[in-house]
C-alpha cells in the first residue's frame, strides 16, 4: 500500500492543480508519481522544470530513456522501470534496446559508453573516476554530454527514491522481467 497518497487533481490546492492540469494536457494522463509529488507543489514544479530543461538537451529522448532505465534497474524501482519501458517504446526503443539498457549491454559503442557512465554514477554515488570519464570520451561522449548524463542520473535517482519511499502505486504496465538482471 502506498505510503504517501496521490493527490486527487480535482481537489488539489491551486498551485498543485495548475501543475497537474498541465501534466494531463501534455501527457493525456496524470501519473500517480506526479500526483504524489503534488502533495508539495514545489517538488512537482521542480521536477517538471528540471525534466523540461533536460528534454531540450543534447542527448535526445532515446538516450534519456536508456539512462532512466539503467538508473531504475540499478535502484530496483519497479515504478520507473514500468514508466520508462513504456516511454522508451514511445521514444523509439525496441524491447531489445530496453532490455540492453537495463542490463548494461547496449548495442552501439556510444550508447554503451553513456549507459556505463550512468551505472558507474549510480554505483559510486556520483564519484566517477578518471577512468570512467576517459571511457565515456573514448565512446565519443563529449564533456557537455557527460554533464547531461550526470543531470539525467540525478533526476532519475530523485524519481526512483520518491517512488521507492512513497511506494507509489503502479499505473503503467509492469516492465518485463530480465533473464539475468544486472
Amino acid at each position: 500500500m502506498t505510503r504517501i497518497s496521490p493527490i486527487d487533481p480535482a481537489a488539489a490546492q491551486p498551485a498543485a492543480k495548475a501543475l497537474l492540469e498541465g501534466v494531463q494536457k501534455k501527457l493525456g494522463a496524470t501519473p500517480n508519481m506526479m500526483r504524489v509529488m503534488a502533495t508539495n507543489p514545489s517538488v512537482l514544479a521542480a521536477y517538471l522544470g528540471f525534466g523540461g530543461a533536460l528534454s531540450g538537451g543534447l542527448l535526445g529522448a532515446k538516450l534519456h530513456e536508456q539512462i532512466a532505465l539503467a538508473v531504475a534497474q540499478a535502484n530496483g524501482c519497479d515504478y520507473c522501470l514500468a514508466a520508462h519501458s513504456l516511454l522508451g517504446t514511445g521514444a523509439g526503443l525496441s524491447a531489445a534496446d530496453i532490455a540492453a539498457a537495463r542490463a548494461g549491454t547496449p548495442f552501439d559503442t556510444r550508447t554503451a559508453g553513456i549507459v556505463a557512465l550512468t551505472r558507474r554514477l549510480v554505483e559510486t554515488h556520483g564519484r566517477a573516476t578518471d577512468a570512467d570519464i576517459a571511457a565515456a570520451r573514448t565512446a565519443s561522449v563529449s564533456d557537455a554530454e557527460i554533464l547531461e548524463v550526470i543531470a539525467a542520473v540525478a533526476l532519475n535517482v530523485f524519481t526512483n527514491y520518491l517512488n521507492l519511499t512513497a511506494d507509489t502505486e503502479l499505473d503503467f504496465p509492469p516492465a518485463a522481467k530480465l533473464a539475468h538482471a544486472a
